[in-house]
């Protein structure tokens, strides 16, 4: 889903939480929402769940980005912190690619929020896990030709994939953490052979998924809220 702004988010928000306090099911729930769609605030949710995720380092004036670049090596991935298919997040490897956020944070008096974490090495694919209830649905995700991002609506290559059980688990746990029941888990498996948690995606699409596998994925979501209690 792609929000024009924070105020469409918000009012959204406001209206989820209307209908739940009415009693109205609402899945996920605001909370869960309100948490995966904040990328600094899920990010320190799976943290203080003990998951592994990217280091990360936010800064907001000029001098405290060049600090958190070069804390990461000197290569890096900024992101919105709200956002989502890839969109706004570019590699910051050199200074010309520095330059644009230095030039932003230094623009506006207060400086600008700048979500700065670390590039991890991969062998260009990385897994999607769909967690739907206690069930997963996985798929790998490809990168198109000359693109680090293997979002499919960038252009990744989606087929199916069968996780080792541990991975499936760990995306469980993360959708845990977030407090969301139907979720979308990102996970990069690393060249020195671990598996860092990218993002909890609260509103998963799954049309990549379904030409990969041939799941169904909105009657599994259907069975799942016909027997949630």
């Amino acid at each position: 889903v792609l929000f024009r702004s924070l105020e469409e988010v918000i009012f959204r928000m406001d209206i989820l939480g209307r209908l739940a306090a009415g009693g109205t099911p609402v899945v996920n729930s605001p909370r869960g929402l309100e948490i995966a769609i904040d990328k600094y605030l899920s990010l320190a949710r799976l943290a203080a769940a003990g998951l592994a995720v990217p280091r990360t380092v936010v800064a907001q004036h000029p001098t405290g980005i060049r600090e958190a670049w070069r804390s990461l090596g000197g290569d890096c991935v900024a992101k919105p912190l709200f956002g989502s298919g890839g969109r706004g997040i570019i590699r910051v490897r050199d200074e010309a690619s520095l330059a644009p956020l230095i030039a932003t944070a230094a623009s506006q008096p207060t400086g600008a929020v700048t979500y700065l974490q670390e590039f991890v090495p991969h062998a260009g694919w990385d897994v999607r896990i769909l967690v739907v209830g206690d069930d997963t649905f996985a798929i790998r995700r490809f990168a198109a030709a000359g693109e680090w991002r293997t979002n499919v609506s960038l252009g990744g290559r989606p087929e199916a994939f069968a996780p080792p059980p541990a991975w499936s688990d760990l995306a469980r746990a993360a959708a845990r953490a977030v407090e969301t029941e139907i979720a979308g888990v990102d996970l990069l498996p690393a060249q020195d052979g671990s598996v860092v948690i990218l993002e909890v995606n609260a509103v998963p699409g799954w049309r990549g998924l379904e030409a990969a596998t041939g799941v169904r994925v909105a009657d599994t979501i259907v069975r799942y809220l016909e027997t949630r209690r």
